[in-house]
This record gives C-alpha cells, sequence and structure tokens, in this order.
C-alpha cells in the first residue's frame, strides 16, 4: 500500500494498493465489474463514502472518515508504559503524535507508517475499495470451492499512482448466489514475497453495513504453486493456518446529508 506524499493522498481516494501485471488488460472486464458491482451493492460497503467507522484489532485502535472525498483515517496504540502513539492520516499526508507532540518523520519512516495504517483500513472494508480508479478486474470464470459456485475475479493494478506495491496481484472469490465475498488470496512481493489466502468468518451487520473477519493462510513448508492455483490447493488442505484477522468494538456511523 504505498507510498511518496502525492501517493497516500491517493489511498483511499482510489489509488490504494495498486499493481500491475504487464500481461494483464489495462482496462476492467466488464462482466467482472458487473459482479465487484453486485458485491459492494449487496454489502452496502458503497455507504463507506460518507461514513464514520471505528475498530480495535490487536493492540490498535482505528478510525476512518470519509466525507466528498475529504478522508481521514487514525491508529492509536498505548504501550505498556502509558505512551500514546497516533497516527493521522488525511488528504494532506500522515502525522504522528507521541503524546500528543508532532513528531519529525523521514520519508521512509512516513511511508511505513501509512502504509500500515492503510492496509488495515482497506482489508477491513473488501471488497469496498475494489472500484478504485487503478483497480483492473479480470473475469477467471466460475469455479467450485467445498462444492459451492462462485465467480472468480482477478484484479491487478495500475502502475500510474501505484505506489511501491504496484505489482501485487490478488483474486477473490464471490458466491454466485449472493455475491459476498467468502475468499480473497494475493500474492506480495516486498519483504522477498509471498502468498496468502484468507477465507471470510464471523461475518456481522453493522448499521446495515456487512463487516467480515477472515482466518489467514499460507502454503505449507515445501508446497508451492500459481496464485491462481491457490482454491484447488485449499481444498486439497495444502495450506496452513497462520493467524487470525479479526475485527472487536466495530462501529460504523452513516452521516446522511
Amino acid at each position: 500500500m504505498q507510498i511518496k506524499y502525492n501517493s497516500y493522498l491517493g489511498i483511499l481516494l482510489g489509488l490504494l494498493f495498486v499493481g500491475c501485471n504487464p500481461s494483464a488488460s489495462t482496462t476492467t472486464d466488464p462482466k467482472a465489474q458487473a459482479v465487484v458491482d453486485s458485491a459492494i451493492a449487496r454489502s452496502n460497503l458503497h455507504l463507506l463514502a460518507n461514513a464514520e467507522a471505528a475498530f480495535d484489532f490487536r493492540d490498535r485502535s482505528y478510525s476512518y472518515k470519509m466525507n466528498e472525498n475529504q478522508f481521514e483515517c487514525t491508529r492509536l496504540h498505548i504501550d505498556s508504559t502509558g505512551t500514546e502513539t497516533l497516527d493521522v492520516l488525511t488528504n494532506n499526508g500522515l502525522t504522528r503524535y507521541i503524546n500528543g507532540k508532532v513528531q519529525e518523520l523521514v520519508a521512509a519512516r512516513q511511508n511505513a507508517y501509512a502504509n500500515s495504517v492503510n492496509s488495515v483500513i482497506y482489508f477491513a472494508f473488501l471488497p469496498y475499495r475494489l472500484n478504485d480508479a487503478s483497480v483492473i478486474k479480470n473475469y477467471l470464470g466460475k469455479v467450485n470451492v467445498l462444492d459451492k459456485e462462485y465467480h472468480k475475479i482477478q484484479v491487478t493494478f495500475r502502475q500510474e499512482g501505484g505506489g511501491e506495491d504496484f505489482e501485487d496481484v490478488f483474486i477473490y472469490w464471490f458466491d454466485s448466489e449472493d455475491y459476498i465475498l467468502d475468499y480473497f488470496a494475493y500474492e506480495y512481493q516486498t519483504n522477498g514475497g509471498g502468498i496468502r489466502f484468507r477465507e471470510a468468518t464471523n461475518p456481522g451487520d453493522i448499521n446495515g453495513i456487512q463487516i467480515q473477519d477472515y482466518f489467514n493462510y499460507k502454503p505449507k513448508k515445501g508446497v508451492e504453486f500459481k496464485l491462481s492455483e491457490i482454491d484447488e490447493y485449499y481444498q486439497q488442505d495444502k495450506l496452513e493456518k497462520l493467524s487470525d484477522i479479526d475485527l472487536k468494538n466495530v462501529n460504523v456511523k452513516l452521516n446522511n446529508n
């Protein structure tokens, strides 16, 4: 998720989590677009375009505000000594406060903190950001996963405005009947690269918006395959659970103008 100064301004404005596959189409497949539109509408996630939200993830608290393309995302951490670290990301960039005092940050640190804040918020509200301007969606057909039929959608990204993670590739599995996102996977290049697979669990309705937790998997040791094959390997028990992605104390407030 990325960044130089201009990139973080775009993360929540349509330039978030961008990646690019040189062999992929540079335009979105209309069938893939229709599936994503249906999924966002089914989950009511489009309402986040004018809303506030907050949740806890692990030992940090996050908030999100969006109104007429003006956004603010925050992350608060209080350590064992009582020191409060607050990261605030807005259209003007990221600012870090420690016990209320603004910290001077080098660009690399600023980028890393913005990336971290946005990655959590991005995943928390999937598939909301899949209509961002940088996203390229391709329809891979209908597949069965554990005897259930899904629309399989690949997502790549345009490099322009994409930031440091522009080569990441994602695949999403949407239920062919109700368009709920049940699985997604991604291949990343940073820190040596790797593949992850997430299974949705514990769906909940928060003020009309569907929010989900996930089980996070990685390939078992010695198992290698292409990202496009990961649903087959999941069914063959060749993935191992790495972590739980659980959101706590979720609140959503819709701003009705």
